[in-house]
């Protein structure tokens, strides 16, 4: 994949699926902005890369913010791809319990950020006549689970603003998608306990977790102009899990 002369946005970059991807564009030519809650992290991209990195700090849940962000990045490049990244697992609880903050809260982050990042940024892309978005999305966004209903609405959402986004942007070469990872071992994991990883890894029919380098380099090709007849897909990466029964 050859990304030489495109700038591609990232939110949720710090770490896991967002950085690997930031790693494995830039090491194709790409230049980046970044965009997560705090830019520390983003530094080291941008110490490695120098010019290529354009760093955001922005809570992708604050409107302003995420706006404020978005324009700095057209001002340091016309965006060719938006990888919609940024997301919040929110808070598990029975439904009847579910509230009202930690609904919005988690809506803010992972609906209506992607929705605000693609409006303001879909007329610059059906001008130029090109551009690539990218929304993660969940294994939530094809199968329900119980205890966080906040989150398996938004990921079901987000796939369909992907697929809504594809149908207009197709006449104007403007293609979105929506990856879907599984179980990813990003460092979300961290606080999952050895058992549990475990548990969730014999639940995959390769009998593993991914890395977030493998979704990376869907992400990537998502995202290149390799994939310029795919678009309104539901991409998943997920060792086989949404494809298979096990009986």
């Amino acid at each position: 994949m050859d990304f030489s002369g495109q700038h591609v946005v990232i939110t949720g970059a710090s770490t896991g699926i967002g950085r690997a991807t930031a790693e494995r564009i830039l090491a194709a030519g790409s230049k980046v902005t970044l965009i997560a809650r705090s830019a520390g992290k983003l530094e080291e991209l941008r110490a490695a890369h120098g010019d290529a990195v354009h760093v955001a700090a922005a809570d992708v849940g604050d409107a302003a913010a995420l706006g404020a962000a978005l324009d700095a990045a057209e001002a340091f490049a016309p965006v060719d791809g938006l990888f919609l990244n940024a997301g919040t697992g929110g808070t598990f609880a029975p439904l009847e319990a579910y509230s009202d903050e930690n609904f919005d809260a988690l809506m803010a982050v992972n609906m209506a950020a992607p929705f605000r990042a693609i409006r303001q940024l879909f007329p610059a892309m059906k001008a130029r006549g090109k551009g690539a978005i990218l929304i993660t999305g969940s294994l939530a966004s094809e199968r329900g689970m119980a205890m966080n209903v906040a989150y398996v609405m938004s990921k079901h959402a987000v796939l369909g603003l992907a697929r809504a986004a594809a149908m207009e942007g197709a006449p104007h070469g403007v293609r979105s998608n929506c990856i879907v990872p599984g179980f990813i071992d990003t460092p979300l994991m961290g606080n999952i306990p050895e058992d549990q990883k475990a548990h969730l890894s014999s639940r995959v029919p390769q009998g593993r977790m991914g890395s977030s380098e493998e979704t990376a380099e869907v992400a990537a090709f998502l995202l290149s102009n390799a994939a310029s007849h795919v678009t309104g897909q539901s991409w998943a990466v997920d060792g086989g899990v949404l494809g298979t029964l096990s009986v």
